[in-house]
């Protein structure tokens, strides 16, 4: 019999406690630790450049009310995106995704979530899929996947490029019945990417049942840590990956 794969740890926007969340101090400090993989968030400026932001809005920056597709990459790089964090250093103007792919893809894993919403444009969902295929590589392994709540942009790239690995996130609210419908029905599904709250031994087993890749988010307790580990999460993303990678060697020990 084989030995069960060993759990990865994936530095949630990096180590974000450490350093501004989605900027290159928080990245090189993930990789201090060091961890497996990173994750971050793929938003689209105003003249259509893929760069690294979690919310929509600015507010973090200072700019209530303004959104980052109000802005052009080269005023969004004017930008002090590490203002909100009150132990900032140097200004860091917002990382473009190709930035990011060059620095980062040859030292760990990457977890790339598109951040398509309601609020944008279908054309504007293609368009961050289109060029985060293009900049991966088509052909790639699953050193690189993408991920998105939404459905319709992982059924866009998987046209686009059959092979590259696409993971679904799900909401907090959904369950095993849920993950069992959506593998049932989207057979290109590279895995599931489950809330933390609702990955259970029954998710876990719907998940193996189909030979896919299960991750879980956002695992920053002990108790949620433990239970990504012990229910045998593929990916377990942390906020505090040091912690997560501690007891991921205590529970390896016993």
């Amino acid at each position: 019999m084989n030995p069960p794969k060993q759990t990865l740890i994936f530095a949630h926007r990096g180590a974000n406690r450490e350093a501004a969340e989605n900027t290159r101090p928080a990245f090189d400090r993930a990789l201090e630790h060091p961890v497996d993989g990173i994750e971050t968030d793929i938003q689209l400026s105003r003249d259509g450049v893929a760069v690294l932001w979690h919310d929509r809005f600015l507010d973090k920056l200072g700019l209530p009310g303004k959104h980052v597709d109000d802005y052009d990459y080269d005023e969004l790089r004017a930008m002090n995106f590490a203002a909100h964090f009150a132990a900032a250093g140097q200004p860091e103007g917002v990382m473009s995704l190709r930035e990011f792919l060059a620095a980062y893809r040859s030292r760990c894993r990457l977890l790339l979530e598109i951040k398509n919403r309601e609020w944008e444009e279908p054309s504007r969902h293609q368009a961050k899929i289109r060029q985060a295929l293009e900049m991966a590589g088509a052909a790639a392994d699953d050193r690189i996947v993408i991920s998105s709540f939404d459905l319709g942009s992982l059924i866009y790239a998987h046209h686009l490029a059959p092979q590259f690995p696409l993971v679904l996130n799900m909401e907090p609210e959904h369950g095993a019945e849920f993950a069992r419908s959506m593998l049932a029905g989207q057979f290109f599904l590279h895995g599931l990417c489950a809330h933390i709250s609702t990955l259970d031994e029954a998710m876990a087993g719907i998940v193996r049942e189909r030979g896919k890749q299960l991750a879980a988010y956002t695992c920053n307790s002990g108790a949620e840590i433990r239970r990504a580990l012990n229910l045998g999460a593929d990916i377990l993303i942390s906020d505090v990956p040091q912690e997560a990678l501690a007891i991921r060697g205590q529970l390896a020990n016993l």
